[in-house]
C-alpha cells in the first residue's frame, strides 16, 4: 500500500491486516471502536473474520479458540475492557497461545497493567508502547511476529491520540524473520497427531506421551520470560550525551517531552529524554547507562497517571541519581484522560521547577 494520509485505527488495523491476522474478535469502547470498526470492514475483504462480541471476555476467549487453532488472531479494547480478559489472557500466556491485544487506553493509567499482568500465574505480556501512528503500525506487524516466535500474547499500548491522530503513513508486509512451525496447533483430527482437542503444553494432548509434567513446564516458561527480558527490550534517546537532567516518559507523551528538550537546549540547559520503546521487557539496562554515563544530577518522570512507570524507573537508576515524578492525573471533558497537562507548555514548566530545586552538577 503506498504512503497515505490514514487515521491511527484505521493505520493499525491495515498492518494487522498486512501481518497476516485473519481473525479479530472485541467489544465497542472508546478509543478502541473505530479499530473494530475498520477490521469488521477490511477482513472479509481478505478472507477474514471479524467478529463483534457481546463482551470483551467473549471476544478474547473467541481469539484464544482462533490462535489455539493457528490462526494470527487478535483482540483489543481499552484499559477496563483489558481488565475483563485477564484470565483468558494469562490461559494463553501459561498454555503458550499467541495472539496479539490491542489497549487504546484512556491515557497512561494502564501502565500496571499492561506490565504486571492482571490474571493468574508467572507470566508477563511483552507490551510496546509507540509514540506515533507510524511507530505503531511497525509496532503491530513486529507484537505479531514476536507472539509466534515465543508463543506468547502480546500488547500494543496505543491511546487516543494514536488511535484518532491522522498520520502519512506506508502499511506494507515486513519480512521480519523465519518462524518455528505451528506444530502444535489444534487441527481437529482424531488421527495420530493428538491434537484434535485441546493444548496442553505438559503433554501436548496426548495420552500416550506424559511429558514433562507441571514443574519442568512451569520452569520452562520462567526461562522463556527470562529470556525475552534479556533480548526484546528496546529504547530510544534523545539529545542524552550531556545531559544534566534526564526526562523519563513513554508513548504518546514521548513528542511532547522531546519538544521541550529541544527547546531548554536552545536556552542552554543540558537536558535529554529517554523512551522505554518496551514497557515489558523495562529496558533497565540502557537506562541505567546512560545515567551512569552522567554527568546526571536527576531523572525525571513524565507520565499523564498518578505514578506508575515510576517504579520501574527507580529500580533501573538504582540510587545513581535521585528520581522524581513531574507528570500526574490530567483528565479533561472527553473521558479520554489526556487533560492539560499533556501540553508541551506544561511539560517545560514542570521541568524548569524541577531544574530550579536541583541544579546541574
Amino acid at each position: 500500500m503506498p504512503a497515505s494520509l490514514m487515521q491511527g485505527s484505521a493505520a493499525v488495523a491495515e498492518a494487522a491486516v498486512a501481518a497476516g491476522c485473519r481473525f479479530f474478535a472485541g467489544y465497542p469502547m472508546l478509543p478502541f471502536t473505530d479499530l473494530l470498526e475498520h477490521m469488521a470492514r477490511r477482513l472479509p475483504e481478505v478472507g477474514g473474520v471479524c467478529m463483534n462480541a457481546e463482551s470483551e471476555i467473549e471476544g478474547v476467549n473467541m481469539v484464544l479458540g482462533a490462535a489455539a487453532a493457528g490462526a494470527r488472531a487478535a483482540t483489543g479494547s481499552c484499559g477496563q475492557g483489558i481488565a475483563l480478559m485477564q484470565e483468558a489472557v494469562a490461559e494463553a500466556a501459561l498454555n503458550e497461545v499467541p495472539f496479539v491485544v490491542f489497549n487504546m487506553a484512556r491515557g497512561q493509567q494502564d501502565y500496571f497493567q499492561a506490565t504486571r499482568g492482571g490474571g493468574w500465574g508467572d507470566y508477563r505480556t511483552i507490551t510496546l508502547a509507540p509514540a506515533d501512528v507510524g511507530e505503531a503500525v511497525e509496532h503491530t506487524q513486529l507484537l505479531f511476529h514476536l507472539a509466534d516466535r515465543y508463543r506468547a500474547p502480546t500488547v500494543l499500548y496505543g491511546d487516543y491520540l494514536v488511535a484518532h491522530t491522522h498520520m502519512g503513513v506506508e502499511v506494507e508486509q515486513r519480512d521480519l524473520g523465519p518462524l518455528p512451525d505451528k506444530d502444535w496447533a489444534l487441527d481437529g483430527t482424531r488421527g495420530g497427531t493428538g491434537r484434535s482437542r485441546q493444548i496442553w503444553t505438559w503433554a501436548m494432548g496426548r495420552t500416550d506421551a506424559p511429558g514433562p509434567g507441571p514443574d519442568a513446564h512451569w520452569r520452562r516458561l520462567a526461562d522463556k520470560f527470562d529470556g525475552i527480558a534479556a533480548t526484546e527490550a528496546r529504547s530510544a534517546q534523545h539529545r542524552t550525551d550531556d545531559a544534566e537532567h534526564l526526562i523519563v516518559s513513554f508513548g504518546t507523551s514521548a513528542p511532547f517531552v522531546d519538544h521541550v528538550v529541544d527547546e531548554l537546549r536552545a536556552d542552554g540547559h543540558r537536558i535529554g529524554s529517554f523512551r522505554p520503546v518496551t514497557l515489558w521487557p523495562f529496558p533497565e539496562a540502557a537506562l541505567a547507562a546512560t545515567v551512569a554515563a552522567g554527568p546526571c544530577a536527576q531523572v525525571l518522570v513524565f507520565e499523564v497517571n498518578a505514578g506508575q512507570m515510576i517504579d520501574d524507573v527507580r529500580l533501573a537508576v538504582a540510587g545513581r541519581a535521585p528520581v522524581r515524578p513531574i507528570g500526574g492525573v490530567s483528565i479533561d471533558g472527553s473521558g479520554m484522560r489526556q487533560g492539560a497537562l499533556l501540553s508541551a507548555a506544561a511539560i517545560r514548566d514542570r521541568v524548569l521547577a524541577a531544574i530550579e530545586e536541583v541544579p546541574s552538577p
